[in-house]
C-alpha cells in the first residue's frame, strides 16, 4: 500500500494557502529551509511538480491543484471530526446532511427545512434523496444527521436510532380547472369514477387512501400510479386525473401547479417523522426543523 506522509501534505497546503514558503513558515514557525525540504519529499513521493514560479508568486500546477483541492477536503474533515469530538461548534457554516425518502413530498421537504436557514449561523444543507432502507444505511454510517419520512422507524432493525415525531396533517385533493368542471356532485362523492392518480400500492398512503375509498364506497378510476409524487402532480397539473397532497401544503400546491382543491379530508391522516442516532436532539439545525414542525407547520396537539 502506498502511504501519504500528511505532515509534508499539511505543509504544502499552508504554503499555497499563505501563498508563499516566508508566510507558511511564520505561521508554523518553521525555518523556511525546513519547509522546502519536506514540499520536495511530497514532490517525490508523489511523483509530480505540485508548484511553479510565476512572478515573484508561488503557485499550485495542475497537479497541485487536484492535491490542493483533496488536501482542502481531508483538513476540513479533520477538523469536523475533532470538533464533534469535543462537543464544540464546528467552523464556517454548519452543515446538515438530511436524508429524505423519496415518498415525501418536495414541498413538504422544503416546509420542514426552512426553518434552517433562519438560525443565527450559517447552515450548509446537503440533501439526498432515496428508498428508506439505502439511507438507513448511511445514517448507520454517520453520513447523514438525519432522515425525513412518512413512516416511523421499524422495531426490530439492527440500526440504533429513534424516531422523532414532527407532526401530521389530512389530504386535500386537488385537479386541473377543466377537469373540475367535469365532475358531478358533492365531494367526495364527485371522486366516484373520476380519473384519479395515485401512489404505488406499497405506500402508507395509497394504503390509507384504499381504506378510505373503501369505507365511502367510492371507486375511481385508477389511470396512473407513480412513486415520484412530483411527477404525479405535474401529471395531475396536464388535466390528467385528481391527485392528492397533504393539506399543510395546500396553498403551495394550487398555486405551483395551477390546479383546483375539490375537496379535503381529516379521515386520513399524512404523518412525518425526523430519524437521528440521537436519543434527544443535538444537532441545532434538526431542533430547529423539529420546533418548528411542532409550533407552527402542523398541529401536534
Amino acid at each position: 500500500m502506498e502511504w501519504l506522509n500528511y505532515h509534508h501534505l499539511f505543509y504544502f497546503w499552508t504554503v499555497m494557502r499563505e501563498g508563499s514558503i516566508t508566510a507558511a513558515s511564520e505561521k508554523l514557525r518553521l525555518a523556511q529551509s525546513t519547509i522546502s525540504a519536506q514540499l520536495s519529499r511530497l514532490e517525490d513521493s508523489l511523483e509530480v511538480k505540485l508548484t511553479q514560479r510565476v512572478g515573484r508568486n508561488l503557485e499550485p500546477t495542475d497537479a497541485g491543484q487536484l492535491v490542493l483541492r483533496y488536501a482542502d477536503e481531508i483538513f476540513s474533515l479533520g477538523r469536523e471530526m475533532m470538533d464533534s469530538l469535543k462537543g464544540r461548534p464546528g467552523s464556517g457554516p454548519l452543515s446538515l446532511k438530511v436524508g429524505i425518502v423519496d415518498v415525501v413530498p418536495k414541498l413538504v421537504a422544503q416546509k420542514l427545512l426552512e426553518p434552517t436557514g433562519k438560525l443565527p449561523e450559517q447552515v450548509r444543507l446537503i440533501c439526498h434523496e432515496g428508498k428508506d432502507e439505502s439511507l438507513l444505511a448511511e445514517l448507520a454510517l454517520h453520513n447523514l444527521d438525519v432522515i425525513l419520512t412518512d413512516t416511523p422507524l421499524r422495531s426490530g432493525l439492527s440500526i440504533k436510532a429513534y424516531n422523532h415525531f414532527l407532526g401530521e396533517c389530512g389530504i386535500s385533493f386537488f385537479c386541473a380547472q377543466e377537469l373540475a368542471e367535469k365532475l358531478h356532485g358533492e365531494f367526495p362523492n364527485s371522486l366516484n369514477n373520476a380519473p384519479m392518480l395515485l401512489p404505488m400500492a406499497m405506500s402508507a398512503l395509497r394504503r390509507m387512501l384504499d381504506q378510505w375509498f373503501d369505507k365511502l364506497g367510492i371507486q375511481p378510476i385508477i389511470v396512473g400510479e407513480f412513486v415520484d409524487s412530483a411527477l404525479l402532480k405535474v401529471f395531475g397539473q396536464a388535466g390528467q386525473g385528481v391527485f392528492v397532497a397533504p393539506t399543510v401544503i395546500e396553498k403551495e400546491v394550487v398555486k405551483q401547479y395551477q390546479v383546483q382543491l375539490i375537496g379535503r379530508t381529516n379521515d386520513i391522516k399524512e404523518k412525518f417523522y425526523a430519524i437521528s442516532v440521537e436519543r434527544i436532539i443535538k444537532h441545532p439545525a434538526v431542533a430547529a426543523i423539529s420546533e418548528d414542525a411542532h409550533q407552527k407547520l402542523f398541529d401536534c396537539k
